[in-house]
């Protein structure tokens, strides 16, 4: 009997928190549905009509984010008042990403779009949720529209596969993926790097890794179970952004894009690199992590 009461507190510990945020996620999704028929919004979901119900979504994440990671954003300023691409490292569940998405909302009513992995689009009952956040697959032409019509537009280039496989070590899972870089010389729009400290000691994946990760690459679907919740301090960090040159021409654009994007790809992740290793203890450390929330001497 203590062992089964162990073994079911522990499981509640390390499962209940990222059980929670699921549920919060698809309430969000029931409140957007009620506010929707009741009010019957039939405008874009991008669009002003939606930016009180998205405020108030943006409000209740933020009093979580404060309250269960004492959550905070720095660099704000180095955002360009115009679009951009933010690239960011991908924690087990990016909370702190939804945690940045609500932040930003309150702070300068601007909406970032999101590139999501195809898998989310699949996910039953979320489509108005999607829609109205920003949540898009990333193809070029929709980044390229995206970034003309002025929004900022955040990627992982890790994506699942760092969200999954990464671990307290931070290491970046990017591969070959240069796709975000060329969407930026091509929309001529600077690359913002994005790192979110602890991430990892707040939600970690479990150490055997062979069997899920040949399931994820015949599958490209995340089976692999989360588990954590702690509450440990999260500080969002946004780095200077890595301008595009304005002296580039078209047709110089074109002859070096191959080469080019390479090089934009390459100091994009030195620059979230940088971030991980000027604000992260490396190996995350759990215990560090919570003594962090009553840190006051670190701003």
């Amino acid at each position: 009997l203590i062992i089964a009461s162990l073994a079911i507190s522990a499981i509640l510990v390390f499962f209940i928190v990222p059980l929670t945020i699921i549920f919060f996620i698809y309430l969000t999704n029931i409140l957007l549905l009620i506010y929707q028929r009741n009010n019957e919004v039939k405008a874009d979901p991008l669009s002003d009509v939606w930016d009180s119900v998205r405020k108030t979504i943006a409000s209740f994440w933020d009093i979580y984010a404060r309250i269960w990671h004492g959550y905070e954003l720095h660099g704000v300023e180095n955002l360009p008042e115009g679009p951009g691409i933010l690239v960011y490292y991908h924690g087990a569940i990016p909370v702190d990403y939804l945690y940045f998405l609500s932040r930003l909302f309150i702070w300068k009513k601007r909406i970032c779009l999101s590139v999501a992995d195809h898998f989310v689009f699949r996910l039953p009952g979320l489509k108005l949720l999607l829609a109205v956040t920003g949540v898009i697959p990333g193809t070029r032409e929709e980044c390229l529209v995206a970034l003309k019509n002025g929004y900022l537009v955040s990627i992982s280039p890790g994506g699942v596969r760092e969200a999954l496989f990464s671990d307290e070590s931070y290491q970046l899972m990017w591969g070959n993926r240069k796709g975000f870089a060329q969407v930026a010389l091509e929309a001529k729009v600077p690359i913002i790097p994005m790192y979110t400290q602890n991430v990892r000691e707040g939600y970690r994946m479990f150490k055997e890794r062979r069997f899920f990760r040949k399931l994820y690459e015949s599958t490209r679907l995340p089976f692999t179970p989360p588990y954590g919740g702690l509450p440990v301090k999260f500080r969002t960090y946004i780095g200077k952004p890595i301008p595009y040159d304005p002296n580039i021409t078209a047709e110089e654009l074109v002859e070096k894009v191959c080469k080019g994007k390479f090089l934009f790809s390459f100091q994009t992740k030195t620059a979230v690199q940088a971030l991980i290793s000027k604000h992260q203890t490396i190996p995350g450390n759990i215990w560090k992590a919570l003594l962090e929330r009553f840190d006051k001497r670190r701003k």
